[in-house]
């Protein structure tokens, strides 16, 4: 599933596990307002994922330039196939790429407007409150966590 979260900063998009759409739910019933506030609630669910996302993004943070917007085109040298790795949503072509589905789907979760925009879910649908099992080293075990998003969060379809 790709993944695009909206910040006060700007965007950032990836690929995980299908799991995650709901644990993206469950951290944004926190109400966080930046994406890593969001990658903190969703770390005790499955940190193995959050730390691929944050070392992702570290990787593409060393290549990206903000005053060489083509720095990115190395970026993608480096990693091979670019839509499989985390970046920020910082060039024409890139904001492209977080809109393109991946095999499972396209969630974008806006924090700055309180929305969760299902573009395209062939996993299942997120709801506005839940319940799931949190992963370690990628596994559910036995633990599940619940979540309800706060009243003025909106999940579009």
């Amino acid at each position: 599933m790709r993944y695009t979260v909206v910040d006060p900063r700007g965007g950032v998009s990836f690929v995980g596990p299908g799991h995650l759409s709901k644990m993206l739910a469950a951290g944004s019933s926190a109400s966080p307002t930046t994406l890593s506030d969001l990658l903190d609630r969703v770390q005790p669910l499955d940190a193995r994922t959050v730390k691929e996302v944050r070392n992702g993004l570290l990787r593409f943070d060393e290549f990206f330039l903000a005053e060489d917007t083509g720095a990115w085109v190395a970026w993608s040298g480096q990693v091979g196939a670019v839509d499989e790795h985390p970046f920020r949503v910082a060039t024409p072509e890139l904001r492209e790429l977080s809109l393109r589905p991946a095999r499972l789907g396209l969630v974008i979760v806006n924090l700055v407007d309180r929305r969760i925009v299902q573009l395209d879910n062939r996993y299942g649908p997120i709801e506005r409150a839940d319940r799931g099992r949190v992963r370690v080293d990628g596994r559910p075990v036995g633990r599940y966590y619940d979540y309800s998003l706060p009243d003025d969060w909106s999940i579009v379809p």
